[in-house]
C-alpha cells in the first residue's frame, strides 16, 4: 500500500493541477448554464397587444348577450331567465307563488311589489316588460270594497283566447272546443274539469277567466225510456255503461232518481252533477 501512495514531487504537482482543472471546468459549466437560464427568462414578456385583443373579444361577447334580451312577459320568467336578468331565487319563488294562485302582474310596480326586486334592477329590466292586452283585460279592478274580474263567455271562446291561459296550448284548446261541440255547449263552467288531459290546476286558472254566460238549449234524454244508443250519445256515457243503465232500469222497473245511477258498477259518480243536466225522468 505504501508503494502505491508514494508520489514524486512532479507527480504530486501534476495531480494538483489536474484537480484544479476539474474544479475550474465544473465552475465554468455552472456559471455558463446559470447565465443561459437568466437570458431565457429575460426573453419572456407580457404581450399587451394580445391581451388587449382578448379583452375586446370578451367585451364584444358581453355586448352580444345584452342585445339578445327581447321584450318578454314577466309573468312567465323561468329560473334560467331569472338568472340572466339577475332576479334571485327567493324573488322568483315569490312570483311563482303569486302565479300559482291564478294572479298576474300587470305593471312594473306590481312586479316589484310581488317579487321585492331592488329599484336599480327594476330600472334595468322593466324596459323589456311586455304585458299583453289579455292580462290587462282580465286584471282585477277594485270598485269601493268590491273586487270585480272581467270574464269571457266559455261557450264563445276560440282557440286563440283559450291559449292565453298558462298551460293551454294548441292541442288542449282544440280539445276543449271539440268537447264543447260534442256537448252542444257547456252548461256549467265546471265541465272544463272533464276535458281529457286538462290538468285541474290549469282548468282552475281557466275558470277564473272563462265562465258559462250563455246557456245553450239542449234536449234532455229521458232516462226511463231511452235506448242504449240514445244514452250512449251522451259524452259522459259510453256504450257499455249505457247498456248497464238499461239493464239496471229493467231489473228495478223504473228509475225514480238520477242519483240511483251511482249504484251501477263503474258509473262515474264524481260527474253525476254534470251528467244529470242532460237527463230527465
Amino acid at each position: 500500500m505504501r508503494s502505491h501512495l508514494r508520489y514524486t514531487k512532479q507527480e504530486k504537482r501534476g495531480i494538483f493541477f489536474l484537480l484544479l482543472l476539474v474544479a475550474g471546468l465544473q465552475s465554468g459549466y455552472y456559471f455558463f448554464t446559470t447565465q443561459i437560464i437568466q437570458d431565457d427568462s429575460s426573453q419572456f414578456s407580457v404581450d399587451s397587444i394580445a391581451i388587449h385583443y382578448i379583452d375586446s373579444v370578451k367585451r364584444s361577447q358581453l355586448i352580444k348577450k345584452e342585445l339578445v334580451i327581447r321584450s318578454f312577459n314577466p309573468n312567465f320568467i323561468n329560473d334560467y331567465k331569472g338568472y340572466q336578468l339577475g332576479v334571485s331565487p327567493d324573488e322568483l319563488d315569490s312570483l311563482y307563488a303569486f302565479r300559482e294562485r291564478g294572479n298576474f302582474v300587470n305593471s312594473a310596480d306590481e312586479f316589484q311589489k310581488v317579487t321585492g326586486v331592488s329599484d336599480s334592477l327594476l330600472f334595468q329590466i322593466s324596459p323589456y316588460f311586455k304585458f299583453p292586452q289579455f292580462t290587462k283585460r282580465t286584471a282585477k279592478r277594485k270598485v269601493g270594497y268590491v273586487s270585480l274580474e272581467v270574464v269571457a263567455d266559455l261557450n264563445l271562446a276560440n282557440e286563440e283566447s283559450l291559449q292565453r291561459i298558462s298551460g293551454i296550448g294548441p292541442v288542449l284548446s282544440k280539445r276543449i272546443i271539440a268537447f264543447r261541440n260534442s256537448l252542444g255547449g257547456f252548461l256549467v263552467t265546471e265541465q272544463l274539469l272533464d276535458v281529457y288531459g286538462l290538468e285541474p290546476e290549469v282548468a282552475s286558472r281557466a275558470m277564473k277567466v272563462f265562465k258559462v254566460l250563455s246557456i245553450p238549449e239542449i234536449k234532455k234524454i229521458p232516462l226511463n225510456t231511452a235506448s242504449v244508443e240514445e244514452l250512449a250519445s251522451l259524452v259522459y256515457i259510453n256504450y257499455r255503461l249505457a247498456k248497464q243503465i238499461v239493464n239496471y232500469r229493467n231489473s228495478i222497473g223504473r228509475i225514480d232518481s238520477i242519483a240511483q245511477l251511482t249504484k251501477i258498477e263503474d258509473f262515474p259518480a264524481d260527474r253525476i252533477n254534470r251528467i244529470k243536466l242532460y237527463l230527465s225522468l
